[in-house]
Protein backbone atom coordinates (compact mmCIF):
# COMPACT_ATOMS: atom_id res chain seq x y z
CA UNK A 1 0.00 0.00 0.00
CA UNK A 2 1.58 3.44 -1.01
CA UNK A 3 1.59 6.74 1.46
CA UNK A 4 -1.28 8.07 -0.80
CA UNK A 5 -3.72 5.04 -0.25
CA UNK A 6 -3.35 5.39 3.60
CA UNK A 7 -3.70 8.94 3.93
CA UNK A 8 -6.56 8.43 1.85
CA UNK A 9 -8.01 5.78 3.79
CA UNK A 10 -7.33 7.49 6.83
CA UNK A 11 -8.74 11.07 5.69
CA UNK A 12 -12.16 9.58 4.83
CA UNK A 13 -12.60 6.90 7.02
CA UNK A 14 -15.82 7.73 8.09
CA UNK A 15 -17.47 8.94 4.60
CA UNK A 16 -19.56 7.32 2.47
CA UNK A 17 -18.14 4.72 0.22
CA UNK A 18 -20.80 5.34 -2.77
CA UNK A 19 -20.14 8.55 -2.85
CA UNK A 20 -16.04 8.11 -2.91
CA UNK A 21 -16.64 5.65 -5.71
CA UNK A 22 -17.92 8.55 -8.32
CA UNK A 23 -14.91 10.65 -6.98
CA UNK A 24 -12.36 7.63 -8.13
CA UNK A 25 -10.71 10.07 -10.56
CA UNK A 26 -9.78 13.32 -8.57
CA UNK A 27 -7.21 11.39 -6.24
CA UNK A 28 -4.02 10.51 -8.54
CA UNK A 29 -1.87 7.65 -6.93
CA UNK A 30 -4.79 6.58 -5.01
CA UNK A 31 -5.63 2.66 -5.28
CA UNK A 32 -8.91 3.34 -5.13
CA UNK A 33 -10.45 -0.04 -5.09
CA UNK A 34 -8.39 -1.33 -2.69
CA UNK A 35 -8.89 1.93 -0.42
CA UNK A 36 -12.56 1.55 -0.73
CA UNK A 37 -13.00 -1.85 0.16
CA UNK A 38 -10.54 -0.77 3.10
CA UNK A 39 -12.89 2.02 4.17
CA UNK A 40 -16.42 0.15 3.83
CA UNK A 41 -14.23 -2.92 5.42
CA UNK A 42 -13.62 -0.74 8.71
CA UNK A 43 -17.10 0.53 8.72
CA UNK A 44 -18.36 -2.73 9.04
CA UNK A 45 -15.74 -4.09 11.00
CA UNK A 46 -16.80 -1.09 13.64
CA UNK A 47 -20.56 -2.91 14.00
CA UNK A 48 -19.63 -6.62 13.31
CA UNK A 49 -16.14 -6.91 14.76
CA UNK A 50 -15.27 -3.98 17.12
CA UNK A 51 -12.15 -5.83 18.45
CA UNK A 52 -10.83 -6.16 14.96
CA UNK A 53 -11.70 -2.77 14.28
CA UNK A 54 -9.53 -1.33 17.33
CA UNK A 55 -6.75 -3.23 15.98
CA UNK A 56 -4.10 -0.98 13.39
CA UNK A 57 -3.22 -2.34 10.31
CA UNK A 58 -5.86 -5.40 9.87
CA UNK A 59 -6.36 -5.56 6.06
CA UNK A 60 -10.00 -5.85 4.74
CA UNK A 61 -11.14 -8.02 2.01
CA UNK A 62 -13.84 -7.16 -0.83
CA UNK A 63 -17.54 -6.73 0.60
CA UNK A 64 -18.93 -9.78 0.05
CA UNK A 65 -16.42 -11.31 1.94
CA UNK A 66 -17.09 -9.19 5.15
CA UNK A 67 -20.46 -9.50 4.30
CA UNK A 68 -20.64 -13.08 4.69
CA UNK A 69 -18.11 -13.38 7.21
CA UNK A 70 -19.10 -14.21 11.31
CA UNK A 71 -19.94 -11.16 13.76
CA UNK A 72 -18.16 -11.23 16.59
CA UNK A 73 -20.60 -12.92 19.06
CA UNK A 74 -21.13 -15.73 16.74
CA UNK A 75 -17.50 -16.38 16.32
CA UNK A 76 -16.89 -16.06 19.56
CA UNK A 77 -19.55 -18.85 20.37
CA UNK A 78 -18.16 -20.78 17.65
CA UNK A 79 -15.26 -20.49 19.21
CA UNK A 80 -16.26 -22.30 23.08
CA UNK A 81 -18.21 -24.94 21.27
CA UNK A 82 -14.56 -25.78 19.80
CA UNK A 83 -12.94 -25.50 22.93
CA UNK A 84 -15.25 -28.21 24.55
CA UNK A 85 -15.61 -30.56 22.30
CA UNK A 86 -11.43 -30.58 20.75
CA UNK A 87 -9.40 -27.93 22.54
CA UNK A 88 -5.66 -28.44 23.04
CA UNK A 89 -5.09 -30.35 20.01
CA UNK A 90 -4.93 -29.80 16.09
CA UNK A 91 -7.67 -27.45 14.18
CA UNK A 92 -8.14 -27.28 10.76
CA UNK A 93 -10.25 -24.76 9.40
CA UNK A 94 -10.84 -25.78 5.49
CA UNK A 95 -12.45 -22.88 4.60
CA UNK A 96 -10.85 -19.83 6.13
CA UNK A 97 -12.51 -17.07 4.01
CA UNK A 98 -11.06 -13.78 6.06
CA UNK A 99 -10.51 -15.77 8.74
CA UNK A 100 -12.81 -14.47 11.87
CA UNK A 101 -13.95 -17.82 12.85
CA UNK A 102 -10.37 -19.36 12.36
CA UNK A 103 -8.81 -16.02 14.40
CA UNK A 104 -11.61 -16.79 17.71
CA UNK A 105 -10.66 -20.54 17.44
CA UNK A 106 -7.34 -20.83 17.24
CA UNK A 107 -6.28 -19.64 20.88
CA UNK A 108 -7.85 -23.20 21.88
CA UNK A 109 -5.66 -25.43 20.19
CA UNK A 110 -2.63 -26.63 20.22
CA UNK A 111 -1.82 -25.69 16.39
CA UNK A 112 -3.78 -23.98 13.94
CA UNK A 113 -3.58 -24.32 10.01
CA UNK A 114 -5.70 -22.36 7.85
CA UNK A 115 -6.99 -23.22 4.28
CA UNK A 116 -8.33 -21.11 2.06
CA UNK A 117 -8.14 -21.20 -2.26
CA UNK A 118 -8.67 -17.75 -3.21
CA UNK A 119 -4.90 -16.46 -2.91
CA UNK A 120 -6.22 -12.87 -2.12
CA UNK A 121 -7.62 -13.45 1.15
CA UNK A 122 -4.71 -16.46 2.23
CA UNK A 123 -2.51 -13.16 1.78
CA UNK A 124 -4.85 -11.17 4.14
CA UNK A 125 -4.69 -13.76 6.37
CA UNK A 126 -1.21 -13.98 6.87
CA UNK A 127 -1.32 -10.15 7.21
CA UNK A 128 -3.77 -9.84 10.20
CA UNK A 129 -2.94 -13.56 12.10
CA UNK A 130 0.08 -11.74 12.91
CA UNK A 131 -1.72 -8.46 14.09
CA UNK A 132 -3.94 -10.66 15.94
CA UNK A 133 -1.65 -12.52 17.82
CA UNK A 134 -1.72 -15.71 15.86
CA UNK A 135 1.78 -15.52 14.48
CA UNK A 136 2.09 -19.51 14.47
CA UNK A 137 -1.00 -19.91 12.59
CA UNK A 138 -0.29 -22.11 9.00
CA UNK A 139 -2.01 -20.45 6.21
CA UNK A 140 -2.22 -22.75 3.20
CA UNK A 141 -3.50 -21.46 -0.04
CA UNK A 142 -5.51 -24.81 -1.45
CA UNK A 143 -8.28 -26.18 -2.39
CA UNK A 144 -10.27 -28.29 0.52
CA UNK A 145 -11.00 -31.22 -0.52
CA UNK A 146 -7.55 -31.54 -1.86
CA UNK A 147 -6.03 -30.58 1.16
CA UNK A 148 -8.57 -32.93 3.04
CA UNK A 149 -7.36 -35.88 1.37
CA UNK A 150 -3.17 -35.12 1.96
CA UNK A 151 -3.84 -33.88 5.59
CA UNK A 152 -2.57 -35.46 8.81
CA UNK A 153 -4.79 -36.09 12.15
CA UNK A 154 -6.74 -33.03 13.85
CA UNK A 155 -8.71 -32.62 16.93
CA UNK A 156 -11.17 -30.84 15.15
CA UNK A 157 -12.17 -29.98 11.53
CA UNK A 158 -13.72 -26.72 10.97
CA UNK A 159 -15.99 -26.27 7.49
CA UNK A 160 -17.81 -23.17 6.57
CA UNK A 161 -18.82 -24.18 2.93
CA UNK A 162 -20.04 -20.99 0.23
CA UNK A 163 -23.86 -20.78 0.31
CA UNK A 164 -24.08 -18.52 -2.97
CA UNK A 165 -24.19 -20.19 -6.50
CA UNK A 166 -22.16 -19.37 -9.35
CA UNK A 167 -24.38 -16.30 -10.24
CA UNK A 168 -24.36 -14.79 -6.38
CA UNK A 169 -28.02 -16.63 -5.92
CA UNK A 170 -28.41 -17.83 -2.44
CA UNK A 171 -28.11 -21.25 -1.68
CA UNK A 172 -29.26 -23.35 1.22
CA UNK A 173 -29.58 -27.30 0.32
CA UNK A 174 -26.43 -28.96 2.12
CA UNK A 175 -25.46 -30.72 -1.54
CA UNK A 176 -25.72 -27.10 -2.91
CA UNK A 177 -22.84 -25.54 -0.95
CA UNK A 178 -18.91 -25.24 -1.54
CA UNK A 179 -17.72 -27.84 -0.94
CA UNK A 180 -20.39 -30.51 -0.51
CA UNK A 181 -19.72 -31.19 3.05
CA UNK A 182 -21.98 -34.16 2.88
CA UNK A 183 -19.69 -35.90 0.62
CA UNK A 184 -16.58 -35.11 2.45
CA UNK A 185 -18.27 -36.28 5.40
CA UNK A 186 -16.50 -39.80 5.59
CA UNK A 187 -13.44 -37.80 4.84
CA UNK A 188 -13.21 -35.44 7.86
CA UNK A 189 -14.86 -37.90 10.63
CA UNK A 190 -11.89 -40.41 9.47
CA UNK A 191 -8.99 -37.26 9.71
CA UNK A 192 -10.34 -35.64 12.56
CA UNK A 193 -12.03 -36.38 16.07
CA UNK A 194 -14.66 -33.64 15.82
CA UNK A 195 -15.81 -31.52 12.82
CA UNK A 196 -17.84 -28.85 13.02
CA UNK A 197 -20.38 -27.25 10.05
CA UNK A 198 -21.69 -23.83 9.91
CA UNK A 199 -24.80 -23.79 7.66
CA UNK A 200 -27.37 -21.18 6.56
CA UNK A 201 -30.21 -20.54 9.06
CA UNK A 202 -32.66 -20.97 6.55
CA UNK A 203 -31.46 -24.08 6.16
CA UNK A 204 -34.11 -27.05 8.23
CA UNK A 205 -31.89 -28.41 10.24
CA UNK A 206 -33.88 -31.48 10.81
CA UNK A 207 -32.78 -32.09 7.17
CA UNK A 208 -29.32 -31.45 7.28
CA UNK A 209 -28.90 -33.50 10.47
CA UNK A 210 -30.21 -36.12 7.66
CA UNK A 211 -28.28 -35.23 4.66
CA UNK A 212 -25.27 -35.59 7.16
CA UNK A 213 -26.24 -39.16 7.05
CA UNK A 214 -27.15 -39.38 11.37
CA UNK A 215 -23.30 -38.65 12.12
CA UNK A 216 -24.25 -35.17 13.84
CA UNK A 217 -24.27 -35.18 18.03
CA UNK A 218 -24.95 -31.50 18.27
CA UNK A 219 -27.29 -28.96 16.71
CA UNK A 220 -26.73 -25.21 17.59
CA UNK A 221 -29.11 -22.67 16.26
CA UNK A 222 -27.38 -19.64 16.85
CA UNK A 223 -28.98 -15.91 17.17
CA UNK A 224 -27.45 -12.78 18.10
CA UNK A 225 -29.78 -9.78 18.56
CA UNK A 226 -33.29 -11.23 18.20
CA UNK A 227 -31.73 -12.30 14.64
CA UNK A 228 -31.03 -16.15 13.45
CA UNK A 229 -27.50 -16.03 12.32
CA UNK A 230 -26.11 -19.30 11.70
CA UNK A 231 -26.72 -23.25 11.68
CA UNK A 232 -24.17 -25.40 13.25
CA UNK A 233 -23.67 -29.20 13.16
CA UNK A 234 -20.86 -30.87 15.59
CA UNK A 235 -19.89 -34.43 14.53
CA UNK A 236 -17.24 -37.05 16.62
CA UNK A 237 -16.24 -38.02 19.36
CA UNK A 238 -16.93 -34.74 21.58
CA UNK A 239 -20.47 -34.53 21.41
CA UNK A 240 -21.71 -37.61 23.45
CA UNK A 241 -25.08 -39.77 22.79
CA UNK A 242 -28.05 -38.49 20.86
CA UNK A 243 -28.80 -35.19 19.53
CA UNK A 244 -28.36 -32.16 21.43
CA UNK A 245 -30.33 -29.21 20.10
CA UNK A 246 -29.18 -25.77 21.69
CA UNK A 247 -31.33 -22.51 20.50
CA UNK A 248 -28.66 -19.93 21.44
CA UNK A 249 -29.20 -16.33 21.82
CA UNK A 250 -27.25 -13.51 23.21
CA UNK A 251 -25.35 -15.62 25.75
CA UNK A 252 -29.17 -17.72 26.80
CA UNK A 253 -29.14 -21.90 25.76
CA UNK A 254 -32.69 -23.74 25.56
CA UNK A 255 -31.62 -26.97 24.95
CA UNK A 256 -33.39 -30.39 24.74
CA UNK A 257 -32.21 -34.02 23.82
CA UNK A 258 -34.65 -34.22 20.00
CA UNK A 259 -33.27 -38.12 19.46
CA UNK A 260 -35.99 -40.12 18.34
CA UNK A 261 -38.13 -37.23 18.37
CA UNK A 262 -40.21 -34.91 16.25
CA UNK A 263 -41.27 -31.07 16.74
CA UNK A 264 -43.33 -30.95 19.65
CA UNK A 265 -46.46 -29.17 19.20
CA UNK A 266 -48.37 -26.54 21.30
CA UNK A 267 -51.79 -26.99 22.87
CA UNK A 268 -53.28 -23.82 22.35
CA UNK A 269 -55.38 -22.42 25.53
CA UNK A 270 -59.10 -21.64 25.54
CA UNK A 271 -59.83 -17.75 26.34
CA UNK A 272 -62.59 -17.26 27.89
CA UNK A 273 -62.82 -13.00 27.19
CA UNK A 274 -60.27 -10.87 26.44
CA UNK A 275 -60.93 -8.70 29.32
CA UNK A 276 -59.41 -12.44 30.99
CA UNK A 277 -55.96 -11.53 29.23
CA UNK A 278 -55.17 -8.18 30.64
CA UNK A 279 -52.68 -8.72 33.13
CA UNK A 280 -51.33 -11.37 32.31
CA UNK A 281 -47.55 -12.23 30.70
CA UNK A 282 -47.46 -13.07 27.16
CA UNK A 283 -43.79 -14.33 25.63
CA UNK A 284 -42.71 -14.40 22.28
CA UNK A 285 -39.65 -16.67 21.73
CA UNK A 286 -36.69 -16.05 20.26
CA UNK A 287 -35.24 -16.69 16.90
CA UNK A 288 -33.40 -19.29 17.71
CA UNK A 289 -36.39 -21.39 19.44
CA UNK A 290 -39.03 -20.17 16.71
CA UNK A 291 -36.28 -21.72 14.12
CA UNK A 292 -36.36 -25.21 16.51
CA UNK A 293 -39.40 -25.37 16.08
CA UNK A 294 -40.33 -27.65 19.50
CA UNK A 295 -42.68 -25.47 21.47
CA UNK A 296 -44.35 -27.99 23.06
CA UNK A 297 -41.38 -27.92 25.20
CA UNK A 298 -41.85 -24.63 25.97
CA UNK A 299 -44.80 -25.09 27.66
CA UNK A 300 -43.96 -28.37 29.44
CA UNK A 301 -40.62 -26.51 30.81
CA UNK A 302 -41.92 -23.04 31.81
CA UNK A 303 -45.68 -23.63 32.39
CA UNK A 304 -47.01 -20.92 29.73
CA UNK A 305 -49.86 -21.96 27.37
CA UNK A 306 -49.82 -21.39 23.28
CA UNK A 307 -52.35 -18.44 23.31
CA UNK A 308 -53.21 -19.84 19.79
CA UNK A 309 -52.45 -22.59 17.29
CA UNK A 310 -49.82 -21.25 15.17
CA UNK A 311 -49.24 -17.84 16.73
CA UNK A 312 -46.07 -18.93 18.80
CA UNK A 313 -46.95 -16.85 21.40
CA UNK A 314 -47.28 -18.04 24.85
CA UNK A 315 -49.21 -16.79 27.78
CA UNK A 316 -48.56 -17.21 31.79
CA UNK A 317 -50.59 -15.79 35.02
CA UNK A 318 -47.47 -14.08 36.14
CA UNK A 319 -43.74 -13.81 35.43
CA UNK A 320 -41.64 -16.86 34.10
CA UNK A 321 -38.14 -17.39 35.14
CA UNK A 322 -35.59 -17.94 32.25
CA UNK A 323 -37.94 -18.01 29.33
CA UNK A 324 -35.86 -18.07 26.48
CA UNK A 325 -37.29 -14.74 24.58
CA UNK A 326 -39.38 -11.66 25.35
CA UNK A 327 -41.78 -10.99 27.75
CA UNK A 328 -44.66 -8.26 28.10
CA UNK A 329 -47.51 -7.24 30.24
CA UNK A 330 -50.92 -7.36 28.27
CA UNK A 331 -52.54 -3.81 29.02
CA UNK A 332 -55.29 -4.26 26.98
CA UNK A 333 -56.68 -6.70 24.68
CA UNK A 334 -59.40 -5.89 21.49
CA UNK A 335 -60.92 -7.35 18.40
CA UNK A 336 -60.51 -5.45 15.25
CA UNK A 337 -64.03 -3.86 16.01
CA UNK A 338 -63.65 -0.01 15.15
CA UNK A 339 -64.74 1.20 18.61
CA UNK A 340 -62.90 -1.23 20.73
CA UNK A 341 -60.23 -0.38 18.39
CA UNK A 342 -60.11 3.48 19.36
CA UNK A 343 -60.46 2.62 22.70
CA UNK A 344 -57.83 0.01 23.55
CA UNK A 345 -55.72 2.52 21.42
CA UNK A 346 -56.64 5.72 22.72
CA UNK A 347 -54.05 8.25 23.20
CA UNK A 348 -51.06 5.71 21.46
CA UNK A 349 -49.99 7.35 18.72
CA UNK A 350 -46.94 5.25 18.31
CA UNK A 351 -45.91 1.43 18.69
CA UNK A 352 -43.50 -1.37 18.06
CA UNK A 353 -45.58 -3.68 16.01
CA UNK A 354 -45.73 -8.25 15.20
CA UNK A 355 -48.13 -9.85 13.79
CA UNK A 356 -47.98 -13.33 14.14
CA UNK A 357 -50.42 -15.45 12.23
CA UNK A 358 -52.78 -12.77 11.31
CA UNK A 359 -54.13 -11.80 7.75
CA UNK A 360 -52.61 -8.50 7.71
CA UNK A 361 -48.72 -7.50 7.39
CA UNK A 362 -46.82 -5.08 9.83
CA UNK A 363 -47.02 -2.18 7.32
CA UNK A 364 -51.32 -2.91 6.11
CA UNK A 365 -51.56 -2.85 10.47
CA UNK A 366 -49.71 0.68 10.79
CA UNK A 367 -51.95 2.22 7.91
CA UNK A 368 -55.22 0.87 9.64
CA UNK A 369 -54.57 1.87 12.96
CA UNK A 370 -52.46 5.20 11.80
CA UNK A 371 -49.43 3.99 14.19
CA UNK A 372 -46.06 5.40 13.78
CA UNK A 373 -43.09 3.44 14.67
CA UNK A 374 -41.15 3.08 18.16
CA UNK A 375 -42.14 4.44 21.54
CA UNK A 376 -42.59 2.27 24.58
CA UNK A 377 -45.97 0.51 23.87
CA UNK A 378 -45.79 -3.23 21.68
CA UNK A 379 -49.02 -4.48 20.01
CA UNK A 380 -49.09 -7.96 18.97
CA UNK A 381 -51.68 -8.98 16.18
CA UNK A 382 -52.71 -12.76 16.52
CA UNK A 383 -55.26 -15.11 16.23
CA UNK A 384 -56.46 -16.87 19.18
CA UNK A 385 -57.74 -20.50 19.10
CA UNK A 386 -61.56 -19.93 18.29
CA UNK A 387 -60.06 -18.10 14.94
CA UNK A 388 -60.66 -14.64 16.41
CA UNK A 389 -58.73 -11.93 15.24
CA UNK A 390 -57.02 -9.95 18.52
CA UNK A 391 -54.42 -7.43 19.32
CA UNK A 392 -53.12 -7.13 22.75
CA UNK A 393 -51.38 -3.58 23.84
CA UNK A 394 -48.55 -4.59 25.70
CA UNK A 395 -45.46 -2.81 27.85
CA UNK A 396 -42.49 -4.68 27.96
CA UNK A 397 -41.51 -6.52 31.47
CA UNK A 398 -38.52 -6.56 33.39
CA UNK A 399 -36.89 -10.17 32.60
CA UNK A 400 -37.05 -12.61 35.12
CA UNK A 401 -33.52 -14.08 36.14
CA UNK A 402 -32.75 -17.74 37.81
Amino acid sequence: MNQETLSFINEHAGDDVRRLALQGGRHPGVDMPFALDQIAGRQMARRKLPSWAAVDGIVYPPHLSMEQCSGEAAAAYKAAVARRVAGGGRLVDLTGGFGVDFAFMAPAFASATYVERQPGLCAIASANFGLLGLGRAEVVCADSAEYLERMGPAGLIYVDPARRDAVGGRTFAVSDCTPDVAALRGAMLAKADSVMVKLSPMLDWRKAVADMGGEVGEVHIVSVGGECKELLLVMGKGCGVGLSVHCVNDGSDFAFDASGIGPVPSTPCGVASLDGLRGMMVYEPNASVMKAGFFGLLERRFGVKALGRDSHLFVSGGPVDGFPGRGFVIERATTMNKRLLREALSGIGRANVAVRNFPLTVAELRRRLKLGEGGGVYVFATTLADRTHVLLVCSKATPVRG
